[in-house]
């Protein structure tokens, strides 16, 4: 078994407009959602998410939501971090069927595994970092939140 620990990055909650809804096809039920800004706090990192990017989101017949995240972060030194991540939300076994008939929890869990890229030198690191995100969405509020870990390996 291998040991690691997570350090916490930062946590941010970013706000999107209501889902861009493409519908069913072949691989499932398209849904865009475009983030619309939001704002990152944390021991490493803190700024805000620009109004740009979003989530292209595919809900698979078993009820499992694919994410397909694309954002930027601008530091409050003026860094800008791109991020680009998958996850999953499990809408339990008639998630399919419930999106078609919009019966949608307004809170799911999130987990995620991104990644942050930047050319600032102050943030190199967070280059070299495989996070994984722990979150929720609230479609009452048309917010997403997370806290971001960073996985670091202490050996065997």
């Amino acid at each position: 078994m291998f040991k690691y620990n997570l350090e916490h990055i930062f946590s941010y909650t970013v706000t999107v407009n209501p889902p861009e809804r493409i519908g069913p096809v072949a691989e499932g039920i398209k849904a865009n959602f475009y983030v619309t800004g939001g704002k990152v706090e944390g021991p490493k990192v803190n700024g805000k998410i620009l109004p740009v990017g979003g989530d292209w989101l595919t809900i698979r017949t078993d009820g499992v939501a694919i994410l397909d995240v694309r954002a930027t972060i601008e530091t409050n030194d003026s860094a800008l971090i791109y991020t680009a991540y998958s996850g999953v939300m499990d809408l339990g076994n008639e998630g399919y069927q419930n999106v078609i008939q919009q019966k949608v929890p307004l809170v799911i869990p999130i987990q995620t595994a991104p990644r942050y890229y930047t050319a600032h030198p102050e943030y190199q690191w967070i280059n070299r970092l495989q996070c994984v995100g722990v979150g929720k969405s609230d479609m009452s509020r048309l917010e997403i939140s997370f806290d971001i870990y960073a996985i670091r390996s202490g050996g065997d």
